[in-house]
């Protein structure tokens, strides 16, 4: 391969930090805010020559003005499971490919966190710590519970490898049934069905206009009384309105790694609504993420070098998972 037909690619990070990174290929580093060292974006003559770019991590914005620049490009890869925010922006005939598999871990670890965080009163003990209060008592527990996952995708399915030693029965939802490992997946006009049978209710979903507004008020009136939602997905596949009504008025309980809007701001209703738990969108925030990102990057540009199919494509009407 000669020196002028070796791609140009954008990436976060530098060289080093890639393992396994192939020759054959010209690595510039963008981390949202800087290109190879110097302040600003990368100047127009390399963003003419760039043909995969791979996104700073939860820092999309910077690249949305660069696309219309990169005539050459051929494949945008994200950091992130979820890709609502860059998908219409990819220009057509370029792949966009997300880093299903990355998140997959620690997303379901905080998914079982936050389940029995809230059915065994933690926040209310740590309260009751900083009060010096001694909050002895009968909790609920995860066991002999029912357990419905709406979306089971590689997320999903994480979170039930996890459930399964808690003696817990997982119900499975997604927009297509079909069988599974541990038993069938239905499709999601089992939801008015399933949702009054279940004690926990765990969103798992990416975000797409199917999934915008999932969860409202008639979604949460089918819950029964006392349940638990979840949310690991995204903040709008719940109606914020509809769920503070069911929580103000005591009847269900709510565990939220994401909310809408987000950040939440200062003074929002929700922050002190009764029988919730929020965690700022850390589910996949771990330090797991730096070397199964890298790992999963380096995999990407040896298939783009070698001209194999790049993995974790995103159709452009991508379905619930």
């Amino acid at each position: 391969m000669s020196a002028e037909n070796v791609p140009a690619v954008l990436l976060p990070y530098s060289a080093r930090e890639i393992p396994g990174l192939p020759a054959g290929l010209e690595p510039h580093l963008f981390d949202g805010s800087a290109c190879d060292g110097r302040p600003g974006p990368p100047p127009p003559g390399l963003l003419a020559r760039i043909e995969l770019l791979v996104v700073p991590y939860m820092n999309t914005r910077p690249v949305l003005p660069l696309l219309p620049a990169m005539p050459a490009l051929r494949a945008v890869l994200t950091q992130t499971a979820g890709v609502d925010d860059i998908l219409p922006h990819v220009p057509d005939g370029v792949l966009l490919c997300n880093a299903r598999g990355v998140h997959d871990a620690s997303t379901a670890e905080l998914a079982l966190t936050l389940t029995l965080a809230a059915l065994r009163g933690v926040p209310g003990f740590v309260r009751g710590q900083d009060a010096e209060q001694w909050l002895a008592g009968f909790y609920p527990a995860l066991a002999d519970r029912t357990v419905l996952l709406v979306g089971y995708g590689s997320v999903g399915a994480a979170i039930e490898e996890r459930l399964r030693p808690f003696e817990c029965e997982v119900l499975r939802v997604a927009r297509t049934p079909r069988e599974a490992v541990h038993g069938p997946v239905h499709g999601l006009a089992a939801l008015p069905r399933l949702l009054p049978t279940a004690d926990v209710v765990i969103l798992a979903v990416p975000l797409s206009e199917q999934t915008r507004g999932l969860v409202d008020a008639g979604f949460l009136a089918a819950m029964r009384d006392d349940a638990l939602l979840v949310n690991v997905a995204r903040g709008p596949v719940v109606d914020t309105g509809a769920l503070l009504a069911e929580l103000t008025a005591g009847r269900l309980r709510a565990a939220l790694d994401v909310t809408d809007p987000e950040p939440l701001p200062a003074g929002h209703p929700l922050w002190h609504a009764p029988g919730v738990l929020i965690t700022p969108h850390v589910g996949g925030s771990s330090s797991a993420f730096l070397p199964r990102t890298r790992r999963l990057i380096g995999a990407q540009l040896n298939r783009f070098v070698l001209g194999e199919p790049l993995a974790n494509v995103i159709a452009r009407d991508r379905p619930v998972g």
